[in-house]
């Protein structure tokens, strides 16, 4: 029987982090990654468009936290021991500088994910981490003091283990077997599909906007991107995140409203038409778009409100006027289904968190058991949030595991 010290399964970035910060903590003992896939680090490698959004530039644990529709009081914590500032100088200390971008997320200077997976690589090297591929985890048991590992063609042994599967439902059900409760999982970032006139051909056109679904108490506002299939960018991807389990229990079928000039209500807006009427009483209502909208966004709203290209601000009426703000402040759209991105697919759902002890990522059912990532029932927006909560529980659980030999 193959046995170690630490054996972490997933080769993934929680992972990794776990293995590298075990192994730096306690020199000279036997720590095993085992990958299930014929290569490691996949959804780092396509994560943020091939570019890994490695962070988020946030730097306060109370406001982090709230970027997590679940995990948000778990993650507290945790975060005060390891959070982006950590992660910063943690990848610096390895000779990978980190850049932010205007929004928050933060990259490699490369602008490649390469740069991450040859850092974890170079370390685990140097660690002398021994990484099995090929491997899929079968059964999990107890003997004596020590977690006995069965894949499809071998077995190991180790007093500690780290499960970092992600969304793995193999996985799910070894733990569900084993007694821990499983929080199905449904889809959390997603895109909405919607056809409808209004953004037919205009993909590629991105505005900051309110949106609200319609008959709930959800609603977002941010970057809003139309899409050859309906509309993406923070502002739905952030209400598919919250409103993950209601939307999948609406069967991705629903009426959202969407305020393009989230500055005005329908009733201000009202009025600013009325002003503009006269103020520009000679223009054409369609050529010229107002609001800081995009022109091609603009004068689908205009058609969309009954005016034609070659009708006057003077010359419209009261109706058309009160289309036109509709349009603007509280248009309709129906949703019919979402799209997700595969490679970089997230889920809601997995452990219970109540089954988890955030001190340490440690099960409260099974001594020497780790979590980290998403077999956990955490998630996050999108903007580098996902890869936090991996690097922090991959941190605290690694220390966790080797206290005894305490460098940390």
């Amino acid at each position: 029987m193959n046995k170690y010290d630490i054996i972490i399964v997933g080769g993934g970035a929680a992972g990794f982090f776990t293995a590298i910060n075990a192994a730096e903590n306690a020199p000279g003992k036997k720590i095993l990654i085992l990958e299930r896939g014929k290569e490691t680090l996949q959804k780092v490698r396509i994560s943020g468009g091939g570019r890994c959004n490695v962070t988020h530039a946030e730097f306060i644990p109370s406001e982090l936290v709230q970027k997590y529709p679940r995990g948000e009081k778990e993650l507290l914590g945790p975060f005060h021991k390891f959070m982006s500032g950590d992660t910063i100088a943690w990848f610096e200390k390895r000779g990978v500088e980190l850049k932010t971008e205007e929004d928050g997320r933060m990259f490699p200077t490369t602008d490649n994910s390469q740069t991450i997976i040859d850092c974890f690589q170079k370390e685990c090297s140097r660690l002398n981490i021994e990484i099995k591929k090929g491997q899929t985890l079968k059964k999990l048991s107890k003997k004596d003091n020590f977690w006995v590992l069965q894949t499809q063609s071998d077995e190991f042994q180790s007093e500690k283990i780290m499960l970092a599967t992600g969304s793995n439902s193999k996985v799910w059900d070894l733990l569900k077997s084993m007694g821990h409760t499983i929080i199905d999982p449904v889809p959390s970032l997603f895109t909405f599909n919607i056809i409808d006139k209004r953004i037919e051909g205009i993909h590629g056109i991105s505005t900051y906007a309110e949106v609200k679904v319609e008959n709930t108490q959800m609603e977002s506002d941010g970057p809003l991107l139309i899409t050859h299939w309906g509309m993406s960018g923070p502002a739905i991807l952030k209400l598919s995140a919250w409103g993950a389990r209601e939307l999948n229990a609406l069967v991705y079928n629903f009426r959202i409203k969407v305020n393009w000039t989230p500055e005005f209500s329908s009733e201000e807006m009202l009025e600013k038409l009325k002003e503009m009427k006269f103020e520009l009483s000679r223009q054409f209502v369609f050529t010229r778009p107002h609001f800081e909208l995009p022109k091609r966004l603009w004068q689908k709203l205009v058609l969309a409100a009954d005016i034609q290209e070659q009708t006057n601000w003077a010359d419209l009426n009261k109706n058309q006027l009160e289309k036109l703000a509709l349009e603007l402040t509280d248009a309709t759209f129906q949703v019919n289904g979402k799209s997700t991105f595969k490679e970089e697919f997230v889920t809601a759902g997995g452990i219970d968190l109540k089954e988890v002890d955030f001190q340490t990522f440690e099960s409260k059912l099974h001594k020497n058991i780790y979590f980290a990532g998403e077999i956990l029932n955490i998630d996050a927006i999108t903007g580098g949030f996902n890869f936090q909560n991996a690097w922090t529980g991959a941190y605290v659980a690694a220390k966790a595991m080797t206290s005894e030999f305490a460098r940390f």
